[in-house]
């Protein structure tokens, strides 16, 4: 069986986004050990999956010769991987890989969940990552703190009716500030 995990980069105030849906600030304070992680972690595999918004921000960044000058390694994981987006508005998805589904997205998640197979990753995202936790399909929750402050913006978990007790299995602090934190949910 599929695990699912969710990677997500936030701030000490514990937004994913800013106000503006802007995530451009996970990728400003880049140093040679944190270029090796992600083009670690981009190389391990996996089916990512993305909300409408999400994609729209990677395909418009990953897929350029801008993406594959700056990290040529995590370009190359984001290219190649495959990909399912979940939109209702959507009427195709033009990125390598990428597999669109409109309807039944809990649905969805659990068949792939029962499949064998890579297991699966949400990035940013935080509509599916709220629906998900909801229906107790995440597996694991991977955040990056990110040493700064917002003030406002979108959390990953708006509309989570019910508490999540989630236990730590894993840290890693980073010398840009980074701090990688590994949960299961308790």
């Amino acid at each position: 069986m599929r695990r699912l995990l969710v990677f997500n980069n936030i701030t000490l105030d514990g937004y994913f986004t800013d106000a503006n849906n802007d995530m451009s600030w996970a990728h400003k304070n880049a140093d040679e050990e944190w270029i090796k992680f992600t083009s670690e972690n981009a190389s391990e595999g996996g089916v990512l999956l993305f909300g409408r918004k999400t994609y729209d921000l990677m395909v418009s960044f990953w897929p350029t010769k801008q993406a594959y000058e700056m990290m040529p390694t995590v370009a190359e994981g984001m290219n190649n991987l495959p990909k399912v987006v979940f939109s209702r508005t959507m009427e195709k998805a033009t990125w390598n890989n990428t597999r669109l589904v409109k309807d039944n997205m809990v649905e969805e998640v659990r068949r792939m969940k029962s499949e064998p197979g890579d297991n699966m990753v949400i990035m940013g995202s935080g509509t599916i990552v709220s629906q998900l936790t909801q229906e107790h399909l995440i597996d694991e929750y991977q955040f990056v703190v990110h040493p700064l402050a917002l003030g406002s913006g979108r959390t990953l978990f708006e509309g989570v009716k019910d508490q999540l007790p989630l236990k730590r299995i894993n840290s890693r602090a980073f010398g840009n500030g980074n701090v990688l934190l590994s949960y299961l949910p308790d």
